[in-house]
């Protein structure tokens, strides 16, 4: 499924900065490892929306993936309309569309059941509130368990922080509801790279809820697994999932987000200017705020994949006090927001005016928070096809920035 606007040609030439630029090589790479884990496991793996929703790819995706998990009634339509989850329910290409909100509204759920294959409350007062429209639907009915523990650096993104609302987290009350429910979520991992870790939260998980999850027939373990990571010990997650499913006869579920697109993505920007004020300064055509602004939130740096074409896979400078960093770089985006910083760097050579830098791991919890902030321009949608041609798969204008207005 393509916009309206695509253009694909083998020859295009790609428009003016800023654009996301998607490369589905790149994609897919990370689908065939996902793929070997579910192969070897036995378990499903569903796409993350809530981090990656940019459906002018899903094509390349869905013959790896199992469906589609949501956080609102927008995203389990947009995963129903276009990941092949309306095709005949005995297709073999039917994939699966699970919905999850922190919180419904009584509106909402005749339309959120009429595309759901599982519906997944976060509570149980929502549970009660809505489990008999699930059943008359007959649509399978989950809740959110909250472990209390969680493989998570960022208190932000930490989904057992103190006083949480993500899921529930005493066992007698969940005991109490088993009858109403086919499986539970557990997503309490964030970007967690030690399969160590992984394991031992697990073990935690079944060493308190054991008998509550041998009554269940799935368990979804979210995502925030950083499985595709060189080193990553794949074969042992499988091993210990394999384990996890068979000891307690349920079918697993991974909602892999970031791991799905890592490394798929570039933010492709012009410097617009430069200056000096001790250290070197750059403004480019974007702005970390409304095009990157998981990390800005997160207070971290864009990578640079490029510069000028050029792959140097620049890191954010090291920032060692005792070093002189007066050549380091900053460079700014172009919104009005004095803390609009993609990074400060150490580059090979100084930056002028019209240069092309491309920052990198912009796919992720970024597409899907890009806003209009100040006005600035909207980056393109760009894909790089798996057969090299270039496909331009969206661009923004005034009228979109004031449509989303009012």
């Amino acid at each position: 499924m393509n916009a309206k606007n695509s253009v694909k040609n083998p020859d295009a030439s790609l428009p003016s900065t800023p654009y996301y630029l998607l490369d589905e090589a790149a994609i897919v790479a990370n689908m065939q490892i996902i793929a070997r884990l579910c192969e070897l496991s036995g378990a499903k793996a569903l796409l993350a929306l809530k981090c990656f929703a940019t459906w002018g790819v899903f094509d390349v995706m869905q013959p790896y993936l199992h469906g589609t998990t949501s956080s609102s009634l927008n995203e389990v339509r947009l995963g129903y309309e276009t990941f092949g989850n309306n095709a005949d329910v005995n297709s073999k290409d039917k994939k699966e569309t699970h919905a999850y909100s922190v919180a419904y509204s009584a509106d909402e759920i005749p339309e959120v059941l009429s595309y759901a294959d599982k519906i997944i409350f976060n509570s149980i007062s929502q549970l009660n509130a809505f489990k008999d429209q699930a059943a008359a639907q007959g649509v399978p009915v989950g809740l959110r368990l909250n472990p209390k523990t969680s493989n998570s650096s960022f208190i932000i993104a930490d989904p057992a922080r103190p006083f949480s609302r993500l899921g529930e987290h005493d066992r007698d009350k969940i005991a109490a509801v088993l009858d109403d429910i086919t499986g539970v979520m557990i997503h309490n991992n964030c970007e967690n790279d030690s399969f160590e870790a992984f394991s031992e939260s697990l073990a935690d998980i079944e060493a308190r809820f054991g008998d509550i999850l041998e009554q269940l027939e799935w368990v979804s373990l979210g995502g925030g697994i950083h499985f595709i990571a060189p080193d990553y010990p794949l074969e042992k997650l499988a091993e210990r999932l394999k384990g996890f499913s068979e000891t307690y006869g349920v079918q697993v579920y991974l909602e892999p987000g970031e791991a799905s697109i890592h490394g798929a993505g570039s933010l492709v920007t012009t410097v617009l200017d430069t200056m000096h004020n001790e250290k070197n300064l750059a403004v480019v055509d974007a702005s970390i705020e409304a095009h990157m602004l998981d990390l800005l939130i997160y207070r971290e740096s864009a990578p640079i994949n490029a510069i000028n074409e050029e792959a140097i896979n620049i890191l954010p400078v090291n920032t060692d006090k005792s070093a002189d960093m007066s050549d380091n770089t900053i460079i700014y985006g172009r919104s009005c927001l004095a803390g609009d910083i993609f990074g400060e760097y150490e580059l090979p050579s100084t930056l002028k005016v019209g240069d092309k830098i491309a920052f990198g791991n912009a796919a992720g919890y970024t597409m899907v928070k890009k806003n209009w902030f100040n006005g600035v321009n909207m980056p393109a949608i760009i894909i790089r096809r798996l057969d090299g041609s270039i496909d331009i798969q969206r661009e923004f204008d005034y009228q979109d920035y004031k449509a989303s207005l009012s």
